[in-house]
């Protein structure tokens, strides 16, 4: 169980879109994909995965290429086991450039708390170093960081 469980208040929502946040800024796919259900189904931009183990391996591909990781997540929506939600993060490309992605992701969970859907769209935009905005050591955001509302994204 991956608790908190559907049906989800706003409190939980919250809970699930930190917890999922945290998880990714630890970019540790291994823990990332135990978030999943065994037989999750993915659409992240144009590429489909199913399952756990390619979860994985999507996320192992991603980091290696995705330095300097850090993501915001912001509770847009929810009801019953659904949550949506909007995000931002930036990364330092293999080229050289800061990236800023902006998308949106709506989740689906199975009773026990595991996600078993998720639908990302994701826009990229290069910035200038001086344009970033997420600035905190590698890792977790820290509590007292702004959210992407306060950051105006």
């Amino acid at each position: 169980m991956r608790p908190p469980l559907p049906p989800f208040t706003h409190e939980t929502s919250v809970q699930k879109v930190r917890a999922a946040e945290d998880a990714w800024n630890s970019r540790d796919p291994a823990r990332v994909a135990q978030a999943y259900s065994l037989k999750s189904e993915w659409r992240n931009r144009s590429e489909f995965l199913t399952g756990r183990a390619e979860i994985g391996a999507f996320l192992t591909r991603k980091w290696a290429v995705e330095r300097e990781y850090r993501l915001i997540k912001e509770l847009w929506a929810f009801e019953g086991n659904r949550i949506a939600v909007r995000f931002a993060y930036e990364y330092l490309a293999a080229h050289g450039a800061w990236i800023r992605a902006y998308g949106n992701e709506n989740w689906e969970f199975d009773e026990d708390g595991l996600m078993r859907r998720r639908i990302a769209s994701i826009n990229d935009l290069e910035i200038t170093d001086a344009e970033r905005l997420f600035f905190w050591p590698l890792g977790p955001r820290p509590a007292d960081h702004p959210g992407l509302t306060e950051l105006g994204l």
